[in-house]
């Protein structure tokens, strides 16, 4: 049996999907009020949200608060294996270009290229469950149906509503992590040379909590429109509107979505909910990449300890 594992591949993988599990869950009922603000189109004279704080009063003058954490379930599996997936994939890539380039550091372009290779693999994978966690958080309060459930409403092609867009936001996290790893670098390089010792150097928590701040910050706005867009293709369709008018399948598509912005809110319509997205979106990476950073050390450990006892038990059972 073999036990030559890319431990520090996982290791990353392992403390990138913990943290983000844990951000996720904690940030959930503001992620539903982003949502849910995000994915309605009118006029501001026919909005029912017109602050994200609007969709919180409605959930609880509803006495529906607890809907806020509808599809918390599926929105952690997809959390959970999107980001082992992702930061798997992201440090198996860098590894590899190391070991074939032959160079000692990654420049920026090359960052952003195997950053975008990872997002990619994640986006395939992970798609439906992002469809769906996207419809149960736009679904009336209360009304929410399980996952199953949920994607078995439409065909599998349904499923997967808004991958183009996905494949084209996998710049975001590429930008996130490019611009983390080269701020993060950067810090750790001026703190070796002011500090003595010949123990490694890492980052604070309120250092890897604020460079993940800036770094999304930077994604999220420079990505935004697209974004808007994939919450939209992915909504769930509103009880009265479909009651009125089955909603053509043009709209879902991301030309139909763009006219549509374009007519009823205007050029500004692109960035409506932008500051939700950023405050949402910051606290999440932030927390992640804290919550990251101090179990990537623990989590080696432990890959180590549970290497070591693999190869103790394969010596014992050779040796009998």
């Amino acid at each position: 049996m073999g036990v030559d594992l890319d431990l520090e591949s996982i290791s990353e993988a392992t403390s990138g999907a913990i943290g983000s599990l844990l951000s996720t869950t904690i940030l959930y009922p503001l992620d539903t009020c982003k949502t849910r603000y995000q994915a309605e189109v009118r006029g501001n004279d026919q909005a029912r949200y017109k602050n994200l704080s609007d969709v919180f009063w409605e959930a609880i003058s509803t006495r529906q608060v607890l809907s806020l954490y509808q599809g918390l379930e599926t929105k952690n599996l997809q959390s959970f294996i999107a980001q082992f997936v992702y930061f798997y994939g992201y440090s198996y890539f860098k590894r590899l270009y190391l070991e074939t380039s032959g160079s000692k550091s990654i420049g920026t372009r090359a960052n952003l290229i195997l950053a975008a290779a990872a997002g990619a693999c994640t986006a395939i994978v992970t798609q439906p469950l992002d469809t769906a966690s996207s419809r149960m958080q736009t679904s009336a309060f209360g009304k929410s149906k399980g996952l199953l459930k949920t994607l078995a409403e439409g065909t599998w092609i349904d499923a997967f509503d808004g991958l183009g867009i996905s494949l084209l936001l996998t710049a975001n996290p590429a930008i996130q992590y490019t611009v983390f790893d080269q701020l993060k670098q950067r810090l750790l390089e001026r703190k070796n040379k002011t500090g003595s010792g010949s123990s490694p150097v890492a980052l604070s928590a309120f250092a890897a909590f604020a460079l993940g701040a800036v770094s999304k910050t930077v994604a999220t706005v420079l990505t935004y429109p697209a974004i808007r867009c994939k919450v939209m293709i992915q909504a769930a369709e509103d009880d009265n509107e479909k009651t009125k008018n089955a909603r053509p399948k043009s709209s879902k598509t991301i030309p139909g979505v763009l006219c549509a912005i374009w007519k009823k809110e205007g050029i500004l319509g692109f960035f409506k909910g932008l500051h939700a997205q950023i405050l949402k979106t910051v606290l999440s990476s932030a927390l992640l990449l804290m919550i990251k950073e101090k179990l990537s050390a623990a989590t080696w450990v432990l890959l180590l300890s549970i290497r070591r006892y693999l190869l103790l038990t394969r010596g014992r059972l050779k040796d009998a």
